[in-house]
C-alpha cells in the first residue's frame, strides 16, 4: 500500500537532497497527507467492497469503485489546493495521482470480488453439508422405523400365547417388563447414538422377557469390560440381532440356546450364538442385518462384520470412544 501511495519512494532521498531551503516542510506535509489519505481511502473501499457490495459482477463492482475513487480524487485535489502545506507538486496530477486512484480501485475490486466468491463458496458448502445431514437423518429415520413394528408384532404374539396358557402372574410380569422395552424403543426415536451400558441394560430387561417367552430355555451371557461401557454405538443395535436368534433357531427343551455378548481387547462388541436351524426353513429378507449395516455406515462410518459356519453365528460391532464422538 505504501508503494501505491508513493510510487517513486526510492527517489525520496534524492528529492529531499535537492529540495530548496524552506521547501522541506511542504514536501513532508504533502507526503504525510498523501499517505494518510490513501490509507483511509483504501480501507474504506475495502470495507465497502466486502461488506456492502454483494453478488455484483466484476465490471459493476469496478465501476462503483471508480466512481468512489473519482469523488475521492476531487476531494484530494480540493484539499491540496486549499491547504498550501498539502500542496501537490507539478506533474503529480498527470502522472502519479491518476495511477494511484486507478490502482486503488483495481485492488479493492479484486479483493472484494474474491471475498464475495469465497463467501458464496462457503454458503454453498454450508448448504451442501446441511443437505447431507438432512439426507442422513431421513435415511436414519427410515431405518429406525423398520425396527419398531417388527418387534411389536412379535411381542403381541407372545402375549397372546401367554394369555391362552392362563398364567396371569407370568403374563403381568411379561407386560410390565415389555413396557420398559417399549419405553426404550420409543425414546430411541430422539437419539441416534447411545452408550454401550445403555444397550446392555436394555438387553438385561430384554433377557427377562425372553426367559418368560421361552420358558427358561434361552440364556444370555454378558461379559462387558468396564472400560468400554461409555463407548458409543447406534441405538437398538442389539435388538435385531437378538430377534434374529430367536427367529432362525430352534429353542425348546431339547435345544436350549446360549447367547454370548462380550467385548474384545480391540474395542469390538461380539454377539455370538450356536446355530440350530428350525425344522422348517425360515424365510428371511435379511432386513435386520442390512438395517444394522446401514446405520453403522451412516452414523459411524464403520462396517459390521458377520461370521458364520456350521456351528457358530457371530456378529462383530465396532465401538467408538465417547471422547472422539466421531461415531
Amino acid at each position: 500500500m505504501f508503494f501505491i501511495t508513493y510510487p517513486n519512494v526510492m527517489w525520496i532521498p534524492w528529492n529531499v537532497a535537492n529540495l530548496q531551503s524552506g521547501s522541506q516542510l511542504s514536501f513532508w506535509g504533502s507526503f504525510i497527507f498523501r499517505c494518510v489519505f490513501f490509507f483511509i481511502l483504501f480501507y474504506f473501499q475495502i470495507g465497502y467492497n466486502i461488506k456492502q457490495i454483494n453478488n455484483s459482477g466484476f465490471v459493476g463492482r469496478f465501476g462503483k469503485n471508480i466512481l468512489y475513487s473519482f469523488i475521492a480524487g476531487v476531494l484530494f485535489l480540493t484539499i491540496s489546493y486549499l491547504v498550501p502545506l498539502f500542496g501537490i507538486q507539478s506533474g503529480t496530477v498527470a502522472k502519479h495521482l491518476t495511477f494511484q486512484f486507478l490502482v486503488v480501485s483495481l485492488l479493492c475490486t479484486f479483493i472484494g470480488y474474491i471475498a464475495d466468491l469465497n463467501n458464496v463458496k462457503r454458503q454453498k458448502e454450508k448448504l451442501i453439508e446441511q443437505l447431507k445431514i438432512e439426507s442422513l437423518q431421513s435415511r436414519y429415520d427410515a431405518l429406525a422405523n423398520q425396527i419398531n413394528p417388527h418387534f411389536f408384532f412379535n411381542s403381541l404374539g407372545a402375549i397372546s400365547s401367554l394369555v391362552r396358557k392362563g398364567n396371569d402372574e407370568v403374563t403381568l410380569e411379561y407386560v410390565a417388563q415389555l413396557s420398559d422395552i417399549f419405553r426404550y424403543i420409543l425414546h430411541s426415536d430422539r437419539r441416534q447414538l447411545v452408550s454401550l451400558i445403555e444397550e446392555i441394560n436394555f438387553v438385561d430387561v430384554f433377557s427377562h422377557v425372553m426367559e418368560v417367552r421361552f420358558g427358561g430355555k434361552l440364556y444370555y451371557n454378558l461379559h462387558i469390560d468396564a472400560r468400554y461401557k461409555e463407548y458409543k454405538l447406534p441405538v437398538l443395535s442389539l435388538l435385531p440381532l437378538l430377534e434374529n436368534i430367536t427367529g432362525h433357531n430352534r429353542i425348546d427343551s431339547d435345544h436350549k440356546m446360549n447367547v454370548d455378548i462380550f467385548t474384545t481387547a480391540d474395542g469390538n462388541l461380539i454377539v455370538e450364538n450356536a446355530i440350530c436351524p428350525k425344522s422348517s426353513p425360515v424365510h428371511s429378507t435379511g432386513t435386520g442385518l442390512e438395517n444394522l449395516r446401514n446405520r453403522f455406515r451412516l452414523l459411524c462410518g464403520n462396517e459390521i462384520k458377520v461370521e458364520s459356519d456350521d456351528k457358530i453365528f457371530r456378529v462383530i460391532l465396532p465401538l467408538k470412544k465417547y471422547e472422539s464422538f466421531d461415531c
